[in-house]
């Protein structure tokens, strides 16, 4: 029996609960966007992840923790993780609860899905303590409020992988509509600055019209990026990995971005750019070895710069959120 439900306007979802009533789950980080498909292409990494414990309350409630003292809001209708959940339960038809521990490993502010990490752990969780009767796709909806909190807009880009795992087409929003897309082996390569863009912050410099000429570019882009994924045409993933429209306004806000993307195709990469709303980049590569000298390039660029900065060699996580206990 399928126990995946959808919600209609006049029933209520009844919980199959877990017996444990807890569950200790990773939540990875994501990049969003994959360059050229703002707000409707991410992608699911390996590393590095938030681990997130969450127990069932019997009460209607939502309590926030921070295991490691991050200043985490804690608030849970200001909370990344809270807000989902409050409405998860409110299409429940009994009083239920949860009590959610957030050990933050993904900094808030760097552009590899923190936020989205946060809602996507939290739901795919609770939905685990629920006896998995909610789909994917409500607990995309769910974790759309999340990301509302983070921004100030729903978007899936980042916790639609997260929760489906390996990359994912946003076709639309209304309705939610999204497509899992297969990829060849892929290595990444991420560098986060240590300085912070906020989403919202990112959102307000971009313009708000798009001359016709870049939109038809940019469409020719993400619909070559979609099909090198499908057909693992790598040389055809890396002439897609171009953007006309929103990386040359946000590229401003990130220190050495234009040498880094270049260092990084000498190095051998498949190219790449903004992972997300910044700062951090990311570059693709067709195997470890040269995934790890496009890091090298990474760290060179920031070391001469003299900005702090942490780096990761993953590659595509093809599951999302990970229960490793309950």
């Amino acid at each position: 029996m399928d126990l995946a439900h959808h919600l209609t306007e006049n029933k209520k979802i009844k919980p199959n609960y877990s017996a444990a009533g807890y569950v200790k789950v990773l939540a990875p980080a994501t990049v969003a966007n994959l360059v050229c498909g703002f707000d409707v292409l991410g992608m699911c990494l390996n590393e590095p992840n938030d681990l997130m414990e969450v127990k069932l309350l019997n009460e209607k409630k939502v309590i926030i923790l921070s295991a490691d003292g991050y200043p985490l809001p804690l608030d849970p209708a200001q909370n990344t993780a809270g807000a989902p959940l409050i409405e998860m339960i409110n299409e429940l038809d009994t009083p239920t609860g949860f009590e959610v521990t957030i050990h933050k490993r993904i900094k808030p502010g760097s552009g590899i899905g923190s936020s989205a990490a946060s809602a996507a752990g939290a739901v795919v969780a609770a939905n685990h303590l629920l006896g998995n009767v909610f789909s994917n796709k409500d607990l995309v909806r769910f974790a759309m409020f999340g990301e509302k909190v983070a921004s100030g807009v729903k978007h899936a880009d980042n916790v639609a992988p997260c929760i489906y795992g390996g990359i994912t087409l946003i076709r639309s929003i209304h309705p939610l509509d999204i497509i899992s897309i297969s990829s060849p082996d892929l290595f990444v390569t991420i560098v986060h600055p240590q300085i912070e863009v906020r989403t919202k912050d990112a959102r307000q410099i971009l313009r708000k019209e798009v001359l016709l000429k870049d939109a038809i570019r940019q469409w020719g882009n993400i619909a070559g990026l979609v099909a090198g994924f499908m057909q693992s045409d790598l040389d055809l993933i890396g002439r897609s990995l171009e953007d006309v429209i929103i990386e040359p306004v946000r590229s401003i806000l990130i220190p050495g971005f234009d040498e880094v993307k270049i260092k990084c195709k000498e190095a051998g990469a498949l190219g790449g750019g903004i992972s997300g709303s910044g700062p951090s980049l990311f570059m693709l590569s067709r195997d470890e070895a040269t995934a790890k000298n496009v890091q090298t390039a990474m760290q060179d660029i920031y070391k001469q710069i003299g900005l702090e900065f942490n780096t990761y060699v993953t590659t595509i996580n093809q599951k999302g959120v990970k229960i490793i206990e309950g």
